[in-house]
């Protein structure tokens, strides 16, 4: 372990939380060098919602390769791409009669984020963009600018500008749509006509906070009597992770835009795009331009996983059976530790449950992994234990995970009232 600490720089972190040295991975499982498994709730923070090593995507990626299949293509046409163009139309766009253009960005999340704040003030012509408390859009300057940890801010150097920031829904009581509305009407609110809104729908980092339906329809019809773009960062909570391929589908609403990475994917292989209604696409070529924005091998496993779980229903009812199994462990654990936990949060299967004090979220993950799972927090002061294991686990395979999350909190709470007396 000496050569990581040696040479690795300080940033690093999950491996600050599960100090083991990995070697191979199926599935929902981990496996060591010194052959011991852990279960993973963790599933590379959303990036691998088709487990680890998927045997279906793997073999269509070794054929792929087998054949000499082109590995890098900046953004000239391949029949990688097609075949992803292709299934991305036919069974995720309409089906759920929706329009979108597509462009490939550098393959991460941040990258395309920055690519849908660029776009939109690009078609209207204004800087401003409106983001909301406790969201999380990445790293880079421009996508920093519109994520609210302080943690990650203080990373950035310099001032970071050309957003404005709202309550979310349920944030400290206020209703910042109404506050939105309010000052757009009022021509000394400070505000300036903002060229979109930014936001997640399920709040993954910032402690899976969710949207209601109510909430998000309203806030598109302010936009739209605004003439302001909705962009949808659903990098973390699509892909199915909250039980749709898209977050948004239950409230109706159609976005302007949608970023997506993480799973989309499909391996865990790096990928990231911007989903644009095709009136918005104001780019001359090369304006926004990364030079892996065309990973093939990216773009067959992709496909592979849209045309395997996405061609019907079974894979959306596999979720909410798994999801409801999470929510009435999580329920329970509510009701037996009061003393330990406040609410339960999220939906599908990126839930959570909220911890009365930061300790206790951080107990519990580690105890956990002294058990043999992988999990982590979420949430402004890391409160939340995060359940967020991949979308293919089986029934048995997750009550493994939760039957260790439920004793890890047992043990908490016998320790914590041992404390106290």
């Amino acid at each position: 372990m000496d050569i990581f600490n040696k040479q690795e720089s300080n940033v690093k972190s999950y491996c600050n939380s599960f100090p083991v040295l990995f070697t191979a991975a199926k599935g929902c499982w981990l496996k060591t060098d010194n052959g011991d498994r852990y279960i993973d709730f963790l599933a590379g923070a959303g990036s691998l919602n088709y487990g680890h090593n998927n045997a279906i995507l793997k073999k269509a990626l070794i054929d792929y390769i087998d054949k000499d299949g082109i590995t890098h293509g900046l953004d000239m046409h391949t029949e990688a791409k097609a075949a992803f163009l292709t299934a991305l139309r036919n069974h995720i766009f309409e089906p759920r009669n929706l329009d979108y253009k597509v462009q490939f960005t550098g393959p991460t999340g941040t990258n395309a984020v920055e690519a849908a704040m660029k776009l939109a003030r690009k078609v209207t012509g204004r800087t401003n963009i409106v983001t909301f408390t406790n969201g999380f859009h990445g790293c880079t300057m421009g996508a920093l600018a519109a994520t609210g940890n302080q943690h990650h801010r203080g990373g950035s150097g310099m001032p970071l500008a050309g957003t404005s920031r709202l309550p979310y829904e349920g944030y400290a009581g206020v209703d910042g749509l109404a506050l939105l509305e309010t000052m757009l009407n009022d021509n000394s609110s400070g505000l300036d006509k903002p060229a979109a809104v930014l936001l997640e729908v399920v709040q993954g980092e910032g402690g899976l906070n969710v949207a209601s339906d109510a909430w998000l329809q309203k806030l598109c019809k302010i936009c739209k009597a605004h003439g302001i773009l909705t962009i949808v960062d659903d990098i973390q909570a699509g892909c199915g992770r909250t039980g749709t391929f898209f977050s948004f589908e239950p409230s109706g609403i159609k976005p302007d835009m949608i970023t997506l990475s993480k799973s989309i994917g499909g391996y865990g292989l790096p990928m990231a795009v911007v989903l644009l209604k095709p009136e918005l696409d104001k780019w001359s070529p090369g304006e926004h331009n990364g030079t892996f924005r065309g990973n093939n091998h990216a773009f067959i496993t992709a496909t592979s996983a849209i045309e395997t779980y996405w061609q019907n229903d079974d894979f959306e009812n596999h979720i909410a059976d798994r999801s409801q199994q999470v929510k009435k462990t999580i329920d329970r654990v509510l009701k037996r530790f009061p003393s330990l936990f406040v609410r339960t949060k999220g939906r599908g299967m990126m839930q959570g449950i909220e911890c009365q004090r930061p300790e206790f979220a951080s107990s519990i993950t580690r105890h956990c992994f002294e058990n043999g799972m992988v999990i982590e927090t979420a949430g402004p002061n890391d409160e939340v234990v995060k359940f967020f294991s991949p979308l293919t686990i089986s029934e048995s395979e997750l009550e493994q995970g939760l039957h260790i999350f439920e004793k890890a909190a047992e043990h908490v709470a016998t320790v914590s009232t041992r404390k106290a007396s």
